[in-house]
């Protein structure tokens, strides 16, 4: 954290305050009508018209020379540079204008000339202090290397670090072409119950609270799954939440305990269906907000969304990644003996199928850099998704994999009440009250063949921002609280 070593610095601003409070001015109780921002005011001007303007912003950086300063301008649009002089403003004002500083938050006005330079900018003829800066921004941002500090202040790396700035902006545009692309394909979006009853819909560890007027515990929602369900029931046939979710597990560049995700279910559909979706979906975000679909990782290696994406079956990158073509056929005992020679932990606790799916999260998904739908995945791992008719040890599903990571999975959905009740006891096991009696019962009334999938916001921002950290996409990222 930045801790009081700058203590001359801010005794100066205080007294620079003090004393204007002492004059009967004080900044914290003024506004201005920003009719501008920097963007619009560049687009106004013209060669041939005396236009002005009125913008707002907090100064970032200050030229001062003599009798005529510029400085540069920072709102929400970018920036805008400012032309100061005292022959415009009055030797007053212009005294007054020096006593800014870096940081404060100012008001101006004036008609846009084009400098020597080619550069747009407004000459000032007014100005008003709207909010002081009592602390210096950070003069070396670009050079500091504490992530600690950039993670826990974000508000500081976005007014001076401009990727930080624009990568946030994506971020938001992304979010409203998912809704824009899922409204015009006649999904509804609703709202579900993040405080819930029995954590289902996933496989993760939730976090639990108390609800004193019901004297409850309740479950943090580890997935939206089984609520929009229920909507498909309802009559719902396309129907979307977008939201936070929350897992009490482990923080890692592709994991934070507070995330966002979407998941749609559209009836009459199934995980094809969905593989459709996802892809116009991305190829939509592609041309309305990137305008390219070849990205850069952070290593240098590209990506190309455009074009046919590859298919392959779990069971065939599994052998691909062993070398092992009756890896499938292998003990259990054969197969954690593998794990040791390939370099993978496997717990010799875990269900055949774990040592399987640890392979997998660690030889398969890092090295899937393209596109790839992972099909055809063990039953074991969804218990939520039809099993294949041709092979019922096996689900009609897909992991849609980029970046090395897992983008959205996507199932046909189950909707078998007494194929989901079977699947639901095996999985809880002896923790019977685990169950979620309340979704089964919803099941018995009919829900439609449907696709449904879910997409990690985070995780498909770390793609399309070319990010290099789950942190780098979320404002604010999960961190250790401070101690005294």
């Amino acid at each position: 954290m930045q801790e009081d070593d700058n203590s001359e610095l801010l005794a100066v601003r205080r007294n620079k305050l003090a004393e204007m409070r002492s004059e009967g001015f004080d900044p914290f109780r003024q506004n201005w009508d920003q009719q501008y921002t920097s963007a619009q005011a560049k687009k106004l001007f013209s060669d041939n018209d005396d236009i002005e303007v009125s913008v707002a912003g907090r100064i970032v950086a200050y030229r001062l020379m003599g009798k005529a300063s510029f400085i540069k301008l920072l709102d929400r649009d970018g920036h805008i540079q400012l032309y100061i002089s005292q022959d415009d403003i009055g030797e007053d004002e212009y005294r007054n204008f020096k006593k800014l500083d870096i940081g404060d938050i100012i008001g101006a006005k004036g008609k846009l000339f084009k400098t020597k330079t080619g550069e747009i900018t407004v000459r000032v003829d007014g100005f008003r202090l709207l909010a002081k800066s009592m602390r210096p921004l950070p003069e070396k941002w670009h050079g500091l290397t504490d992530d600690e500090q950039i993670y826990r202040q974000r508000y500081l790396d976005l007014i001076v670090n401009q990727e930080s700035r624009a990568r946030a902006f994506k971020r938001t545009e992304i979010l409203k072409e998912i809704r824009k692309f899922l409204w015009s394909r006649e999904f509804t979006e609703v709202e579900t119950p993040m405080l819930q009853n029995i954590p289902g819909g996933a496989a993760a560890k939730p976090f639990m609270t108390h609800m004193n007027v019901l004297d409850h515990d309740f479950y943090l929602r580890i997935s939206l799954e089984l609520f929009l369900k229920r909507m498909l029931v309802a009559g719902f046939d396309r129907v979307f939440e977008l939201g936070r979710v929350f897992r009490n597990e482990g923080l890692s560049r592709k994991h934070n305990p507070e995330f966002t995700m979407i998941e749609l279910y559209q009836a009459y559909s199934d995980h094809r269906g969905m593989m459709d979706l996802i892809y116009d979906l991305i190829q939509h975000l592609c041309k309305t907000v990137l305008g390219k679909t070849k990205l850069t990782r952070y290593d240098g290696k590209e990506i190309e969304l455009s074009g046919k994406w590859r298919e392959e079956t779990y069971g065939n990158l599994v052998i691909e990644a062993t070398k092992d073509g009756h890896w499938f056929s292998r003990t259990k005992e054969e197969k954690l003996k593998a794990c040791k020679e390939l370099g993978v932990e496997a717990n010799p606790d875990q269900e055949d199928y774990e040592i399987t799916d640890d392979v997998f999260g660690k030889l398969v998904e890092p090295n899937l850099i393209q596109p790839t739908f992972v099909l055809e995945l063990p039953k074991e791992l969804c218990p939520l998704a039809k099993l294949n008719q041709k092979n019922p040890k096996l689900l009609d599903v897909f992991e849609l994999c980029i970046n090395g990571q897992e983008i959205a999975p996507s199932y046909s959905e189950q909707n078998d009440p007494f194929i989901q009740r079977e699947m639901f006891e095996a999985q809880v096991g002896e923790e019977i009250q685990n169950l979620d009696n309340e979704f089964l019962l919803a099941l018995e009334y009919g829900m439609p063949p449907a696709g449904g999938m879910g997409i990690g916001i985070d995780r498909l921002v770390i793609l399309l921002a070319e990010a290099d950290n789950i942190r780098d996409t979320i404002l604010y990222p999960t961190l250790k609280p401070l101690t005294d």
